[in-house]
């Protein structure tokens, strides 16, 4: 079943759980996504990039995404994330996302502020929702940038509840991703959460959605504070992505000298293992762990 963001979010405030938001990179995931939210019975969140943009269009994963979320058992977002241009938004937005993000978070403040409510005035012509950033997490969605020394990323700027209050009320956003300690990609290092952030942030907003990027490779406890701090959509994908390429790797180890390589038996093996990697976030996320 297919629903907004903003109707997918009012779930997760209403069970006091966060939805897992995960990237659509292929079909495989996708369906390894689906899966898993189905077995579940949970909501489920799943959203394209516009930096993986070169792995497949989205003029082709788009539309796909859409169709598999109107026949899902469990309600479903088809979310864009990261947009980073209006044009890339309206894109996803006709071919029926919907949510969307804006991601401004590297643009001067008035900037992302202005864009922001173009953004979703541009969104509420559609029946879709908006997500915003303010702050950073240091390195790009794909996990890529400089990450300072090596163990500490210097280039997050934590969120500024205060700003976020002039923020949401002037743009009318219905989510706000917040930058509170987590980082894109593989951590180098543990993250040191701020989980004050989140708190204030809701508390100077009336309550709106916090969402947690950089999601992968936090710890359950932390998870659990996240979600009682009050996040309510956590961005996770690099986990499960190596979930996949580690179980394509046990798979071609496990082939004997001489025996052929199927490219049906490598996508299998990936799917599965994303599968059950994404069925036990999804699970701390909720609480059922």
């Amino acid at each position: 079943m297919l629903i907004s963001l903003k109707e997918i979010l009012k779930i997760a405030e209403e069970k006091k759980i966060a939805i897992g938001a995960f990237n659509a990179s292929g079909l495989e995931a996708i369906e390894a996504e689906f899966a898993a939210a189905e077995e579940l019975n949970l909501p489920v969140i799943i959203q394209f990039a516009q930096c993986h943009e070169p792995w497949i269009p989205l003029k082709t994963i788009g539309p796909i995404m859409v169709e598999m979320a109107k026949k899902a058992k469990v309600p479903v977002c088809v979310h864009l994330d990261h947009g980073e241009t209006l044009e890339y938004l309206r894109e996803a937005l006709e071919i029926g996302f919907t949510g969307i993000m804006y991601d401004g978070s590297v643009l001067p403040y008035e900037e992302n502020l202005e864009n922001t409510k173009k953004a979703v005035e541009m969104a509420k012509k559609y029946g879709a929702s908006v997500e915003a950033e303010l702050g950073s997490m240091g390195k790009r969605e794909s996990g890529t940038g400089d990450s300072g020394a090596g163990t500490e990323d210097d280039t997050k700027i934590y969120t500024d509840p205060v700003m976020a209050a002039k923020f949401v009320a002037y743009t009318g956003i219905d989510a706000l991703a917040c930058s509170f300690g987590t980082t894109h990609g593989i951590y180098l290092s543990a993250p040191k959460l701020d989980f004050d952030v989140v708190k204030n942030v809701r508390k100077n907003t009336n309550n709106i959605p916090v969402v947690m990027h950089g999601g992968s490779g936090v710890s359950t406890e932390d998870y659990h504070k996240a979600v009682e701090s009050g996040v309510r959509k956590i961005n996770y994908f690099t986990y499960m992505d190596k979930a996949g390429g580690n179980a394509v790797a046990e798979y071609l180890d496990g082939l004997k000298e001489g025996e052929p390589v199927f490219f049906s038996s490598v996508f299998m093996a990936a799917r599965k293992a994303m599968k059950e990697n994404v069925k036990t976030a999804m699970k701390v996320f909720a609480g059922m762990d």
